[in-house]
């Protein structure tokens, strides 16, 4: 079982056995409130603009009044530790046992702890930004603080009144007329002015770090939203861990900045832009609403992160966006970024753990790739993180070529996000990177090639499902470990690479266990035209492939067009096409492109560890896969059984002669 030290990561090594169940790991330090000292105790306003606080300047007498009564609540080990706890619960008001790691052994605190705490670090630091009336405004940590207590308040005002429907909160323009339990922003906020602060601290100090904090749905990709449980110390320690993993760095060495732009609702969004960054300090500056519609870039122009995580279709959008750019720029400009990407490319792959680079590698970073990242607005980003579904190797070898590292992570929901990462100092093209501190993982059931069901155990695994005790029962077993229906190996340093689904996992008609991903990647990498490969063949004779074409997307939905992208109509041209649409393709049988795509699949299959593995049939669907046709979910996964049931016709038609 591969285990990782922890080493390097500040993990304390005082038992939390030691400490007094009374005590708490903080109370022997000077008090925490912000404005103890002389000059703190100045009233002072802060003069960060903002339009929640328009009006009603926040300052660091109004917090300390807040904090006279926000004392850190007490954390009892009984509550954590006691052996009669179960593993996991279903229920919203349950406790759970912590599994604590004797090489990692932090003391569980809540999420207010962490907030709180970080005020007397950050508190005067910008924590949140955002765009009012087209200017940067932002809130300090302290200001921060303090509009979430108001908010906290305000939902303890209108808790009665909503025991099932819920409010609405706009935080952009006002609806027209009022409407019943519909509150701007501005409103919402003020609901909660006559709450005393001692009924708020009276609710915090019943928190214990084995409760439920957070719910989070998943995707439904395999089936129906499930709700899965994040206790408080899963937040807290992942938010400190998983990130320290992923060379996350503290304000008091850099203030990370960075963008967030994800629905917060995906357990990614939440660890990186929220809670990583109250427990680091961070700067996080949210884009506009239209973000994945184009505008993204150029918020990355505006904020310049200095770390930034995207899903893989994020990470392919920005290629192919450079790709287009490229094909419609000068040919000595286009031949100078090929030339650029190509040597850079060639090095970042040979000789990748190098900090030497040879001198033609850093006249191309100088002359132009530096440029590039320039105008993505990467000048200044240390780390670009990837994770939540698969990426393909042709786009890792285009940032590679730009001299931008992606670094995976691998975790799910119900690990509070990743429980695998990698960094700067902890890279391995195409994995998932080291186990985080602290946690564990085994490979249950491997085959003769080391690949086996990825088994997980940690601070980060969670509490259970919602109100689901079966589901619960399913993921994990009696010792606690978290079953993730994933398959992958683990090579001799404890890297770890990620073959497929195992309810993914075709078993041909013949008994040939056949995992679809290495097959689909190989695909899209042999036939630079093809977006989407989807393998079928469950219960089959033989294999076949449904594929899509890249092409562009409608800039106000997002939504694919009938438009080829320009790598694919580059590929056209190539083969002797003259298509530019999708329609041109499919619908007239584009002679020149099905042969060429024949013949890619067949290197495909040459390649291929036996016959059983070999593409026998194919089809090009006449629209790429997206979230809105069902086939995509919100983190652009695969949604295969959605395509088994959309495409069943052309399915069915690959094996009608079979029957004859």
């Amino acid at each position: 079982m591969p285990r990782n030290s922890g080493a390097g990561y500040g993990c304390p090594h005082r038992d939390p056995s030691m400490l007094d169940s009374r005590e708490t790991p903080q109370e022997s330090r000077q008090d925490t409130s912000v404005g103890t000292s002389q000059e703190k105790s100045k009233t002072r306003a802060f003069h960060q603009p903002s339009s929640l606080t328009d009006g009603q300047p926040l300052s660091k007498e109004s917090l300390n009044h807040a904090l006279e009564f926000s004392v850190p609540e007490k954390v009892h080990k009984a509550h954590w530790d006691a052996p009669e706890e179960a593993l996991w619960t279903t229920r919203a008001d349950g406790h759970v046992r912590l599994r604590v790691d004797p090489s990692c052994p932090q003391f569980p605190y809540t999420v207010h702890r962490m907030f709180y705490e970080a005020l007397d670090k950050y508190g005067d630091l910008n924590a949140l930004g955002f765009k009012h009336q087209d200017k940067w405004e932002h809130i300090s940590y302290s200001q921060y603080y303090l509009l979430a207590r108001r908010a906290a308040k305000g939902f303890l005002k209108i808790w009665k009144q909503l025991p099932h429907l819920k409010a609405v909160v706009i935080y952009k323009e006002p609806p027209p007329n009022k409407m019943t339990n519909v509150y701007t922003m501005e409103e919402f906020m003020e609901l909660g002015n006559e709450v005393p602060e001692e009924a708020l601290d009276a609710i915090i100090d019943t928190q214990q770090p084995n409760q439920c904090c957070v719910l989070v749905y998943t995707s439904g990709t395999t089936g129906n939203p499930k709700g899965v449980m994040l206790s408080q110390d899963n937040i807290t320690w992942t938010a400190r861990y998983g990130s320290q993993a992923g060379d996350i760095q503290p304000a008091e060495v850099q203030q990370e900045v960075v963008v967030s732009y994800l629905p917060l609702s995906h357990i990614a969004a939440q660890i990186y832009d929220l809670w990583t960054g109250i427990q680091w300090g961070a700067q996080v500056c949210f884009a506009e609403p239209d973000a994945l519609k184009g505008s993204l870039v150029n918020t990355l122009r505006e904020v310049e992160p200095t770390s930034h995580m995207g899903v893989p279709r994020v990470w392919e959008k920005i290629m192919e966006r450079i790709q287009e750019a490229a094909a419609q720029s000068g040919f000595i400009r286009r031949k100078m970024l090929l030339w650029a990407m190509s040597v850079t490319l060639e090095q970042n792959l040979t000789c990748a753990g190098s900090n030497l680079k040879p001198f033609t590698t850093r006249l191309a970073d100088y002359l132009v790739l530096a440029k590039v990242r320039q105008a993505l607005g990467f000048a200044k980003c240390q780390k670009n993180f990837y994770g939540a579904a698969p990426m393909t190797a042709e786009t890792q070898h285009f940032f590679l070529g730009l001299n931008i590292r992606l670094y995976a992570g691998y975790g799910l929901s119900e690990t509070s996000g990743p429980h695998f990462m990698s960094s700067p100092y902890n890279y391995r093209l195409y994995s998932s990177g080291k186990v985080v501190p602290g946690c564990r993982v085994k490979l249950v059931n491997q085959d003769a090639e080391g690949i086996g069901e990825i088994c997980l155990w940690g601070r980060t695994i969670f509490m259970g499902y919602l109100n689901m005790e079966d589901k619960t029962c399913e993921a994990i077993d009696e010792e606690g470990w978290l079953h993730t229906g994933d398959a992958g190996r683990l090579d001799a340093d404890g890297f770890l690479y990620i073959t497929g689904r195992l309810k993914e996992l075709i078993i041909t008609a013949g008994g040939e266990n056949v995992p679809p991903l290495p097959i689909e990647e190989a695909v899209k990498m042999e036939l630079p035209i093809i977006s989407n490969a989807m393998l079928i063949g469950d219960q089959r004779k033989f294999l076949s492939m449904l594929l899509t074409l890249k092409c562009t997307l409608d800039p106000d939905t997002s939504d694919p067009t009938d438009n080829l992208t320009e790598q694919a109509v580059e590929f056209c041209q190539r083969v002797g096409s003259r298509a530019t649409t999708v329609s041109e393709i499919v619908g007239k049988k584009d002679e020149a492109v099905y042969q060429a795509i024949e013949e890619g699949i067949r290197r495909v299959n040459i390649n291929a560890a036996a016959r059983p593995y070999h593409i026998q049939k194919w089809a090009i669907l006449e629209r790429d896969f997206s979230i809105s046709g069902g086939e995509l979910g919100p983190t652009m996964k695969l949604k295969r059984l959605t395509v088994l049931e959309k495409y069943k016709d052309i399915i069915d038609s690959f094996y009608q002669e079979q029957k004859m």
